[in-house]
């Protein structure tokens, strides 16, 4: 079973003072790019976060977001009352004003609030570890429905890939032959009498070259391991771009060998096949 390294996942957990949002949201790479925004106050706990996306994703770009909303009364925001007053005196001297007014202006002077670092709440951390959890879920979820769909694509043109191949191997004799006419023809254009016993061994030497049995048995067999890593209990999407480089190797061969138009007509068809897989390979994990 493949999975691909689209994913998204979020879960949402609500506290009598607060509401905790957990977003988790992966892209295609070569390897884990992971980024986390965690507030300051979990800061510490962020390594614990970062070990558990990776255990759990792999593979792929990794934005990971955390948001805590307070909805309590609640708040570690402090109004520096001191400062404030201190302000207001000031202003007091400069301008003889109502104290509403002196108090609007006070407050939008720098200190006027002070900040009180929040200790962790080992708590609330395990409530945020879960909801981390959960959020993996979902995601891996994502992950293997998006593989579910790579998977019936490739198993298509896999398909479709034999089937061309099958009309190839159909057409090999033909081509064979339209090979000997041209020699033939060729040799009788010249007007020499040639040795018919070499003749014939140069022929066999120059069919030698444009066959393509082994292509096509390792083609076969390619397409086989293909199909059977697409099954397997594992994903790995590196593997299945090593065995679309052999596959592409062999279409690749049977084309320069063709010498042939309706067999380079079926490997552009196959040709064109395979980049539509080595395209969705790449977003296998």
């Amino acid at each position: 079973m493949i999975q691909s390294m689209t994913g998204y996942g979020k879960a949402i957990v609500q506290l009598p003072s607060k509401k905790i949002t957990v977003e988790i949201k992966s892209l295609n790479s070569k390897s884990l790019d992971l980024n986390t925004r965690v507030p300051s106050t979990y800061r510490e706990k962020e390594l614990i976060v970062r070990d558990r996306l990776a255990k759990s994703l792999v593979r792929g770009k990794v934005d990971f977001n955390l948001y805590i909303e307070s909805i309590g009364e609640a708040t570690t925001a402090r109004l520096n009352e001191k400062v404030v007053k201190e302000y207001m005196r000031q202003l007091q001297n400069i301008s003889n004003g109502d104290e509403v007014e002196l108090l609007k202006m006070a407050v939008r002077m720098p200190d006027t609030f002070k900040t009180e670092r929040e200790e962790v709440d080992e708590s609330e951390f395990q409530v945020i570890i879960d909801a981390v959890d959960t959020a993996l879920i979902a995601i891996n979820k994502y992950r293997t429905d998006e593989g579910k769909v790579l998977e019936n694509d490739f198993l298509k043109r896999s398909e479709k890939i034999a089937s061309l191949l099958e009309e190839v191997i159909e057409i090999d004799p033909q081509r064979m032959e339209n090979v000997k006419d041209r020699l033939h023809k060729a040799v009788k254009e010249l007007k020499e009498t040639v040795d018919e016993n070499r003749f014939e061994q140069e022929l066999v030497y120059y069919l030698e070259k444009y066959d393509i049995t082994e292509e096509k048995v390792r083609l076969t067999n390619h397409l086989n391991y293909f199909n059977e890593n697409i099954d397997s209990s594992d994903s790995n999407g590196k593997k299945l771009g090593f065995i679309t480089q052999e596959i592409g190797r062999e279409i690749n061969t049977i084309g320069s060998k063709a010498n042939f138009a309706p067999m380079q007509q079926l490997v552009v068809q196959m040709k064109d096949e395979l980049e539509k897989i080595k395209e969705q390979a790449l977003n296998v994990l």
